[in-house]
């Protein structure tokens, strides 16, 4: 078994972790930490874990850190996880910004200058499908982008990048837990708001796989969880997007790129840890339209974490993720 500490396990996206840790079948978790919350059982982040067994006290971030375990999960804010100094041999995926981009676009993108640039360059970003793990320090890709790089990558030789417009709709968890005047229910429900239009960090993580910048435009949806992504692009005259797409994921158990004419839905997808593409054709311009799905908390966070993982470790790259789902 391979010992496994979660770091930040008291936010979505560590609780979402621990629960995909706990269904793996060869992983054991031996720390939880959380600063917000430490000294307490972990039951009280949700009290069905009580069905779970003995679970350790959650303890302080960096006492989970230092906790000898194989696998170290990060689920830390952008600016705690920057300052992480791995312990030796340990693998360690992080859920946040800090080690996606090149030390110096964080003032620009994150708002912090990067506190250990000399370290960046020890850490690999990975997008299982795309670019699996290639070091044991692994950045794991934003929510936006793992839905937009799916849908656009394979297809990135043959599109005009001045034509790319990429429209991204998240559930309110993919602002975290933290409540702010724009995550507020007061705000949300009944409403759809764009955010950080022009300006979205998860850019520059878009333009360094895909080699050019699209135009990114975000919002917030009323609804709990869920993502998806509308990209539109001008491709090369006489592509087949939907055969070059399918031929790309034809042997991921993640991603499934749907018969020509059906369209994703996040309730398709919700609550697991798969993607869903659609491909289609403006009949009035040409133009191809691509169209992602995903569970902002699953394939774009915690599904993700341990997708890298088992790809790092060795493991069927499946286990303990959630694959399926129904729609009620």
């Amino acid at each position: 078994m391979i010992s496994t500490a979660i770091l930040g396990v008291a936010g979505y996206t560590g609780q979402e972790t621990l629960d995909r840790v706990l269904n793996h079948p060869e992983l054991s978790v031996v720390a939880l930490g959380s600063d917000s919350q430490a000294g307490n059982a972990a039951t009280v982040l949700d009290p069905r874990l009580r069905r779970n067994g003995s679970l350790p006290t959650l303890v302080p971030n960096d006492e989970a850190l230092a906790a000898g375990a194989d696998l170290i999960l990060s689920c830390l804010p952008n600016e705690r996880a920057a300052a992480l100094d791995p312990p030796a041999n340990a693998t360690v995926v992080d859920m946040s910004g800090a080690h996606r981009l090149d030390p110096g676009l964080y003032p620009r993108w994150y708002g912090f200058e990067h506190p250990r640039p000399e370290a960046q360059k020890d850490w690999c970003y990975a997008l299982p499908e795309l670019q699996p793990p290639t070091t044991r320090l692994i950045a794991n890709p934003g929510c936006y982008v793992t839905a937009a790089l799916l849908a656009l990558a394979p297809l990135k030789e043959v599109i005009d990048p001045a034509s790319v417009v990429v429209d991204g709709k998240s559930g309110v968890t993919g602002a975290g837990g933290t409540p702010t005047m724009r995550t507020i229910a007061g705000s949300v429900l009944d409403n759809v708001t764009p955010y950080k239009v022009g300006r979205h960090q998860h850019v520059p993580e878009m333009e360094q796989v895909l080699g050019f910048a699209p135009t990114f435009i975000p919002h917030v949806l009323p609804i709990k969880r869920g993502l998806i992504c509308t990209c539109v692009v001008d491709l090369d005259t006489g592509v087949d997007a939907h055969a070059l797409l399918s031929e790309a994921y034809a042997g991921s158990p993640v991603v499934a790129v749907l018969p020509e004419g059906e369209a994703p839905e996040i309730a398709r997808v919700v609550l697991t840890d798969a993607v869903e593409i659609g491909v289609f054709t403006d009949q009035a311009t040409g133009r191809t339209i691509v169209i992602a799905a995903e569970d902002n908390l699953g394939k774009g966070a915690a599904g993700q974490m341990i997708q890298n993982a088992n790809r790092w470790l060795g493991f069927d790259e499946t286990l303990g993720l959630r694959l399926h789902g129904v729609t009620v």
